[in-house]
């Protein structure tokens, strides 16, 4: 397993939709180490709303098919598939999440 250098960095951006007006700080983690580095699934962490964010490939209709057999998915959610190999970033984003200083 090759190892993994994972870079945080803040982004700031005037939301355009909801919280008109608010600051959405993210926090850049990392991206699929074994991509390009283009269109690949990445981690991010939410400071100010204390959440994870995850971009994925979109999950096929028998995976979702199987997920669905735990309960129903809501329209304001949905499921992503991540490579294993995002491991050591998805702990890094909980590492950074447990250093945020919002409580």
């Amino acid at each position: 397993m090759t190892a993994l250098h994972l870079t945080s960095v803040f982004v700031e951006r005037r939301r355009t939709h909801g919280d008109l007006g608010a600051v959405m700080t993210l926090r850049f983690v990392a991206k699929d180490p074994g991509t390009d580095g283009a269109n690949c699934p990445t981690v991010w962490v939410d400071e100010a709303r204390q959440e994870l964010v995850f971009q994925g490939w979109k999950a096929e209709a028998d995976m979702r098919a199987d997920c669905l057999t735990t309960g129903p998915i809501p329209d304001s959610e949905e499921i992503v598939r991540l490579p294993m190999r995002m491991v050591a970033a998805i702990r890094e984003a909980c590492d950074v999440a447990d250093r945020s200083t919002v409580q």
